[in-house]
């Protein structure tokens, strides 16, 4: 490393630290460079000399930084650091920046030169150019290890590691995932974390090797063929990352020279290690990190997550004896607010067209604000609130929801406060959450048709979208990380089936219906037909482009009664036709609504000129559009 790159890897600048730290294979054999101030002795081990003692690096000034070049390792080889910490101790450490690992269980990391070939330049530079707030967004959230799975060739006779490790490859995920998305009109794949990390059941949110592709599923290129073969189909990708904490196991990050490096305090809620975002070299760490997954392996964005544990100092904290506060005397985490800033800037300057994404739960203000107004500097922010509304109303018995109609409305006083996505997610279908069919109330019928308008009225409403895989074919089970989905209900029943067809016109109206999508983040998009029609649960709303040339009306009946005529107001006179009706026979709807279009009347109704009569199925809703005069 030269000078330059040790003052900005010390001053928490060096944007491309893993060109320099980790392992680098030379004309000399392999140079290995590892960050752990305060230790006695480093070495580095591995198959290249018999896992022994007999390498030691040498420190590079008082960086923190120890280096070497070992003339016996090579592309492939496994190798670990042994730290000898001042108190004596010796640990072995995987390295923080290596960029492949050893398949769990064990736990070496593996020298690894990464090798691109890209053919994505179109996507990119249309990606940069593009204004994504004004750009369909519709996520399929994937969890690689569980979308679908090798089939075993002797299930009964299977031994226990066969049975956990039959995964697709990265290649094989990308020839039956990208295909699969095309067809049912996703826009986005966003990856659940698929860095390195060592529990399956973590989902990866507890990593250890942050730069380092999940070896579960094969070599580092199979990730970039995936997403090249997205960008070619003009899907993009977005990776979930966690900046905000990281797990405790001995090979990993925790108090890598003995003591806490990395981390500054224990998260009280999940046992993990929180991030010292004061300490540059971790700065240097994180930040080089986000821009090699966007540089590296051209992701489109990043969500990242559990970002209020990372503002709030006492975020999980429940002993008010235990809190703590900043130098103003609030709790917000000082330290972690101008990290995210910093990493917004630079995904900002380096990455133009990349998006930034927040799960963040509280009512923190300007988390989708540029960083000169105060703001955190994320695109999107998750938007919590309307989720948890609307999967309570929905799952409200039908005589009951008058009472809780203004959960499907209360969300407009917020909305444009931010640039919200609307997620149903993996959080919402496990640990005995229920599936979304699981928490629609009634009978069989009953709970695909309410279903089905729950998904209307996502798909409809102001915001981008997220749905977790499977949602699409509304499987009655949760979500099990442990064995692929179900692939066989909708190939074997017809509701399911027919659910999925639905959820198919619905991705492919929305993402060629500017109405739908172009103005979502500016109150002119939308626009309240009668949010107050509680007694009959029927709620109304208009969805207008930003050009206003193209003007939607979706209404929404949210009881059992089916109206023969409904009359709603219109601006202007012409013909109404009916885009789509989730009650369709196709969509295992009922199909008593016949008429597909409507001639406007000069009575006027809602605050509006003209009206029309139509008509409306039960449990079900019409988005209706005017053609000509």
């Amino acid at each position: 490393m030269d000078q330059n790159e040790i003052f900005l890897f010390n001053e928490g600048r060096l944007l491309e630290a893993y060109r320099s730290l980790g392992a680098h294979v030379t004309d000399g054999g392999v140079t290995f460079r590892v960050w752990a101030p305060g230790a006695r002795n480093v070495y580095v081990t591995g198959d290249f000399n018999g896992w022994g003692k007999s390498l030691p690096l040498t420190p590079v000034e008082s960086s923190g930084i120890w280096e070497g070049t070992v003339s016996e390792a090579a592309e492939g080889s496994l190798y670990k650091y042994l730290i000898e910490t001042e108190d004596g101790r010796t640990l072995e450490k995987a390295d923080p920046y290596a960029f492949m690992a050893e398949m769990r269980p064990s736990t070496a990391s593996i020298v690894h030169t990464l090798v691109s070939s890209w053919t994505d330049d179109r996507w990119m530079e249309g990606r940069n150019r593009k204004d994504h707030l004004k750009e369909p967004m519709n996520i399929y959230e994937v969890h690689a290890g569980s979308w679908k799975r090798k089939p075993l060739s002797d299930p009964a006779n299977a031994s226990e590691w066969e049975k956990t490790s039959n995964f697709l490859t990265y290649t094989e995920l990308a020839d039956e995932l990208i295909p699969y998305i095309k067809e049912m009109g996703y826009t986005h794949i966003e990856l659940m974390p698929v860095m390195e990390h060592p529990l399956d059941a973590s989902w990866g949110y507890q990593v250890t090797g942050y730069f380092a592709a999940t070896s579960r599923f094969g070599e580092p290129e199979g990730l970039k063929y995936l997403i090249n073969k997205a960008h070619r189909n003009n899907i993009g990708v977005i990776l979930d990352w966690v900046p905000g904490h990281f797990c405790r196991d001995a090979h990993g990050l925790s108090e890598f020279n003995g003591k806490f490096l990395y981390e500054k305090d224990l998260h009280p809620n999940w046992g993990t290690a929180k991030f010292d975002f004061g300490r540059p070299e971790v700065r240097t760490f994180l930040l080089s990190n986000a821009h090699f997954w966007l540089e590296e392996y051209h992701a489109d964005g990043i969500r990242v997550d559990g970002v209020s544990s990372m503002l709030y100092l006492n975020f999980g904290v429940e002993n008010k004896k235990d809190y703590k506060f900043n130098r103003y005397g609030t709790e917000e985490n000082l330290e972690a607010t101008a990290f995210l800033r910093e990493l917004s800037r630079m995904v900002g300057e380096r990455h133009p067209g990349a998006v930034l994404i927040a799960e963040e739960s509280t009512a923190w203000p300007l988390v989708t604000y540029p960083p000169k107004d105060g703001g955190l500097g994320f695109h999107y922010k998750w938007d919590m609130g309307w989720m948890h509304d609307t999967l309570d109303y929905f799952s409200t018995d039908f005589d009951y929801r008058p009472a809780n109609h203004g959960k499907l409305t209360f969300s407009q006083m917020y909305h444009y406060s931010e640039n919200f996505v609307l997620a149903f997610s993996h959080d919402e279908v496990v640990h005995g959450k229920c599936s979304l069919i699981g928490k629609m109330p009634g009978d069989y019928w009953r709970k695909f048709a309410d279903l089905r308008t729950m998904m209307f009225y996502q798909m409809t409403y102001p915001g981008a979208k997220l749905n977790f895989m499977g949602n699409e074919w509304a499987p009655f089970i949760e979500w099990r990380e442990y064995e692929e989905l179900e692939w066989f209900l909708p190939e074997q029943y017809e509701s399911h089936r027919k659910h999925r067809e639905l959820i198919k016109a619905l991705n492919h109206l929305y993402r060629a219906d500017k109405a739908l999508y172009d103005n979502d983040f500016a109150p002119e998009g939308f626009s309240w037909i009668d949010p107050d029609n509680s007694t009959q649960k029927v709620l109304s709303y208009e969805r207008i482009s930003a050009s206003r040339r193209q003007r939607d009306y979706a209404v929404l009946n949210l009881g059992i009664e089916p109206f023969g005529r409904f009359r709603i107001g219109v601006d202007k006179p012409g013909t109404y036709v009916i885009l789509l009706n989730t009650d369709d026979e196709a969509y295992g709807g009922s199909g008593c609504v016949k008429e597909r279009s409507f001639a406007a009347e000069k009575i006027p109704y809602h605050g509006r000129p003209y009206s029309i009569e139509i008509s409306l199925p039960p449990l079900g809703a019409v988005l209706v559009r005017r053609t000509h005069a």
